[in-house]
């Protein structure tokens, strides 16, 4: 019984996560395809000024966040696993 809730437990964590992972993915090809066009229209109407630079840092800047929301913090160390054992680490002070 209790096997089959770790199963069941686990694949729902593993479908979370790809399902976060499809959305960067998401993220990332609209960012792709929008970059170029407001590039265009930046030169083609408004040469002398260069004010496609704003919105790309920004949606630089929040394609880099949801990579950090999807990847980062586990790679650097702050992952579920570490949540887990700061719980546990907790619990057991209770005791």
């Amino acid at each position: 019984m209790e096997r089959e809730y770790t199963e069941e437990y686990r694949y729902a964590r593993a479908k979370k996560k790809v399902e976060k992972i499809k959305g960067l993915y998401i993220h990332l090809i609209v960012t792709v395809l929008i970059i170029p066009v407001l590039i265009f229209i930046n030169l083609k109407f408004v040469p002398d000024h260069y004010w496609f630079y704003y919105p790309i840092i920004g949606m630089s800047a929040g394609l880099f966040f949801h990579w950090m929301g999807v990847f980062g913090f586990e790679r650097i160390g702050f992952g579920k696993d570490w949540e887990e054992q700061k719980i546990k680490e907790f619990l057991k002070e209770e005791k």
